[in-house]
């Protein structure tokens, strides 16, 4: 939700919270997309774990920007976020990676507001939560 308004949900799928980096490059971007589209992180037949893609079950995304992740607590207990992208910087790769979902078949891609202040909800559906960076 942006200012009480809801722009963007899923059902079944993965929710992605994005944090570009400084110097992170749109062939990251790239990577990531692929990496997200191929991972096998949904149960086939006969409960076979592990077994079938976001596409496979016709699933969803909602990606989510959030500089924060970039925030590190290592000196003092006020985080510092030196190392995330600046957003003229950031918003571009973000646009390309969702660019990159749709081109690889992703059927509904979903977006947050980038930079806004939003309050995301989400119902955990397994224990599976990944760090993926390249």
């Amino acid at each position: 939700m942006v200012d009480g308004e809801t722009i963007g949900s899923m059902k079944k799928g993965y929710l992605l919270f994005i944090a570009v980096m400084q110097g992170d490059e749109l062939s990251q971007a790239e990577w990531l997309a692929q990496k997200v589209v191929h991972l096998r992180l949904f149960d086939g037949e006969n409960g076979k774990i592990n077994d079938q893609t976001l596409r496979d079950v016709g699933g969803e995304i909602l990606v989510i920007s959030q500089f924060t992740l970039a925030g590190s607590v290592e000196n003092g207990n006020r985080p510092e976020y030196i190392a995330a992208a600046p957003p003229a910087t950031a918003e571009p790769l973000y646009r390309h990676f969702i660019d990159q979902l749709v081109s690889l078949g992703v059927t509904r891609v979903q977006t947050g507001k980038f930079g806004a202040h939003m309050d995301v909800e989400l119902v955990n559906d397994g224990p599976v939560t990944l760090w993926l960076e390249k």
